[in-house]
């Protein structure tokens, strides 16, 4: 197979821990051919949707992890697979990319994960179309329904939308100080919607992060513990990975998700859940599984080529 990684520059991968590095490692082992390109690489061209890729040859060395071969314009419906492996931010950048995927669809190509569904998945708003799996949450530009909710639930969570590894998020304590100055920073002062969450207290034990690919669930998930003072476990923000089974609940919420989500198109979800609750849903370029595979053993990224291989 010929298969195409859209991602970020492959000179800024941390290879300890990096998915799609894993997932590129896993692919050229079974004799596939990879190639990168990244966004700026992308164009319509007479109508069809190309890409300026390298050919990647992994070297086996840490230090100097891969060659690229001589770069060439092609279309991307020359590949057997497309994944999408672009690093939010989500901006207007980001949907011009599904938009010229789509089209690359149209065309022949088969993109992982389908760019209609990355583009209409906010990974924090898709939590409310399984309101069973959830803590209570408010989304909502209005200072008057924020304080409202606080008054309600006591300490509460503040976060943006489009935020990734854990940016922008406060927790507000049942003294309310500070609420208003968060309150305008994050609603840029009511212009921008935002999420309230009541605060979960089992964040102390992690933040759970379970894997979703083709629609079955790795039977590990990565709980992200914060670590000091910190109210965030991403490992961006310095959390601790800890691999554990799945609880019963966490094995409810995602096999219930993962058959609506795969058929929508999400080959690949990252499912995090606090707790008993499920708090975002992943969908961009999904991480862990390197950490998972060296704790457990268990081969996230062959189970990944697996299923591509097997969606041919």
């Amino acid at each position: 197979m010929k298969i195409a990684f859209l991602a970020d520059p492959l000179s800024s991968f941390k290879i300890y821990k990096d998915t799609t590095f894993a997932m590129m490692t896993e692919a050229h082992k079974r004799g596939h051919s990879v190639y990168a390109f990244e966004q700026k690489d992308m164009a319509i061209h007479s109508g069809v949707v190309t890409a300026n890729v390298a050919r990647i040859v992994l070297t086996g060395d840490a230090h100097d992890w891969f060659r690229a071969e001589p770069v060439q314009a092609m279309g991307l419906q020359e590949f057997d697979a497309v994944i999408l492996r672009k690093d939010p931010p989500f901006d207007m950048e980001y949907i011009y990319v599904t938009y010229l995927l789509e089209l690359a669809e149209a065309q022949g190509a088969r993109v992982f994960n389908k760019p209609a569904a990355v583009r209409s998945h906010n990974e924090k708003l898709t939590i409310t179309q399984f309101p069973q799996f959830i803590t209570p949450t408010l989304v909502t530009s209005s200072d008057d329904r924020l304080r409202a909710f606080h008054r309600e639930h006591k300490v509460i969570i503040l976060k943006p939308l489009d935020g990734m590894g854990g940016t922008g998020v406060f927790k507000v304590n049942e003294d309310g100080m500070n609420l208003g100055s968060i309150i305008e920073t994050l609603t840029d002062n009511g212009a921008r919607t935002i999420m309230a969450q009541r605060y979960i207290p089992e964040i102390v034990a992690g933040d759970k992060r379970i894997l979703v690919i083709g629609g079955a669930v790795v039977p590990h998930c990565l709980a992200r513990i914060p670590q000091g003072d910190e109210i965030r476990g991403n490992l961006a923000a310095g959390g601790n990975g800890v691999a554990r089974p799945l609880s019963a609940r966490d094995v409810e919420i995602s096999s219930t998700l993962a058959p609506i989500l795969a058929q929508r198109g999400l080959f690949l979800v990252g499912l995090d859940v606090i707790g008993d609750c499920l708090t975002e849903v992943n969908v961009t370029s999904p991480t862990c599984f390197q950490e998972i595979t060296q704790q457990t053993g268990f081969n996230v990224a062959g189970m990944f080529i697996d299923a591509i291989e097997n969606s041919h």
